[in-house]
């Protein structure tokens, strides 16, 4: 019978293998700097101070106040309730994934993945984001009974809401684009 002789190197190996597996496998002990991450706002408006894309602080603002801050359309429309011709906005049309925000205030208010083609010439949802980002007023004007659809945080004026939009909801959030920014989904 022979015996083989092993070399000291190859036991040595055998025996580090496993105590450097257990050193490399969350034995550090040096503490790392952390430094926690802030939400900016992804659209800048400059000379609108009441914009953020985080802040969900109800705002209580002047009509003269917005006048001041807000393109003269975008005023016609969020603080008039005036409407955008149908088949105008840039969002009508649209199907980019992203997340839809108060173009006053840069409220949170709808994601893409609730955008459905309604047909009718404007954005439309059948849900909003989060059970504050849009409230509602009764909307008696033009001889019509509606829900108006207002921004949850600076009260503007987004659109309307009806009854025949599609499942899961049954919703339809008829949308002004003019009333509404865009952040697309980063790839």
């Amino acid at each position: 019978m022979k015996i083989i002789k092993t070399t000291t190197p190859f036991f040595s190996l055998c025996f580090l293998i496993p105590l450097f597996m257990f050193q490399a496998c969350g034995q550090n002990t040096k503490k790392e700097n952390y430094t926690p991450v802030t939400m900016e706002n992804k659209i800048a408006k400059p000379g609108n101070p009441y914009y953020s894309n985080t802040d969900t602080t109800k705002l209580n603002v002047s009509d003269a106040e917005w006048k001041k801050v807000l393109p003269e359309d975008v005023y016609a429309v969020m603080r008039n309730a005036d409407t955008e011709r149908p088949f105008t906005g840039k969002y009508w049309n649209t199907d980019e994934k992203g997340t839809y925000y108060c173009a006053s205030c840069g409220n949170l208010l709808f994601r893409s993945g609730a955008k459905f083609s309604s047909q009718c010439g404007w954005p439309s949802f059948f849900e909003q984001e989060n059970k504050k980002s849009v409230v509602y007023k009764n909307d008696n004007s033009h001889g019509m009974e509606r829900i108006e659809a207002l921004c949850g945080r600076c009260n503007g004026h987004l659109g309307h809401l009806f009854d025949d939009g599609p499942e899961p909801t049954g919703k339809r959030y008829c949308m002004n684009s003019i009333a509404l920014d865009f952040i697309p989904d980063s790839k």
